[in-house]
């Protein structure tokens, strides 16, 4: 199996300044992704090159769709369900919001377990105070925002699960951590327990910012900062890296109709960028992912 796919940067897609949460929508064939401080979410027709805008009233982060097309929504204030209305027009219901321990957070990285519970983790915005405020918080199928089931964290990033939904993975992407853990995962209860460290990126090049997993188990995560996307086996030994035109991958999902092909998301950098920053991405890395779930509870549609 070649390392070294072919990457495509997709010139409809844009730039953005944050781009991140790429998701795959299979129903519509499209790809869908948001960028952070310009409160935009963003979908792609991919075969098409027809791109489509929604601009949100603050800043949204992470997302899932439920079987209807109603979006649940990470964003500045709490959980929010978004619907899609023309081209720029939405509507947006407060769904549910933590206790923020610290000013200027905002909810991070986050996608659904297999079981159809939204999962989501909070951060202090300012990286250079290296708060320790953030937390991952579960809101349940029923409607229920659980209490942080992870605390203590800078910057929330890498979720992700395994194919079989028994292990969640999390990750701290500010640079005094740059670690990936693994959790035992309840799906029942859609509690995580036994925390290890599945990688330290201190060992390796990059922070490690967005993830997926893939039908084989593996956990792909973007090196931010190295411009490499990372693949770590389940035991935690690294077997793959490919490089990147973006020195800051920000987060990748597999797509496509036969799941094959990653797209993978990136940042800006205020200073010294170049013409890839900013850019999706979108290469064939040899395996298939999985697809990504749908939110399992009833959304507010408007």
């Amino acid at each position: 199996m070649s390392n070294a796919p072919r990457v495509e940067r997709l010139e409809a897609a844009g730039r953005a300044t944050v781009g991140e949460c790429p998701v795959w929508h299979a129903k519509d064939r499209a790809l869908y992704f948001v960028d952070i401080p310009e409160r935009r979410f963003v979908r792609l027709d991919v075969e098409s090159g027809r791109r489509a805008d929604w601009t949100l009233p603050e800043q949204i982060a992470c997302f899932a769709f439920d079987a209807a097309g109603t979006i649940v929504a990470g964003m500045e204030s709490g959980l929010h369900a978004v619907t899609l209305h023309a081209e720029g027009e939405t509507r947006v219901t407060r769904l549910a919001a933590p206790r923020f321990d610290a000013p200027g957070m905002r909810f991070n990285d986050g996608r659904c377990d297999r079981q159809g519970r939204f999962w989501a983790g909070t951060m202090v915005q300012d990286m250079s105070l290296a708060s320790t405020a953030g937390a991952l918080y579960r809101y349940d199928t029923g409607g229920i925002l659980s209490e942080p089931l992870v605390d203590g964290l800078v910057t929330q990033n890498g979720l992700a699960f395994s194919p079989d939904g028994a292990i969640l993975y999390l990750s701290d992407s500010h640079p005094t951590r740059r670690l990936i853990w693994a959790f035992d995962f309840d799906v029942d209860t859609g509690t995580p327990h036994n925390r290890r460290v599945l990688a330290d990126l201190h060992q390796h090049a990059g922070r490690p910012d967005g993830a997926a997993v893939d039908a084989d188990g593996c956990y792909w995560t973007c090196g931010n900062d190295a411009g490499r996307l990372l693949r770590f086996t389940p035991q935690g030994k690294l077997d793959r890296t490919i490089l990147l035109p973006a020195t800051k991958p920000s987060m990748c999902a597999f797509g496509g109709d036969d799941l094959s092909t990653l797209y993978v998301t990136s940042i800006r950098p205020a200073a010294n960028a170049t013409e890839d920053d900013g850019c999706v991405f979108a290469l064939r890395p040899g395996v298939q992912g999985l697809p990504e779930p749908a939110y399992g509870g009833m959304l507010p549609v408007a």
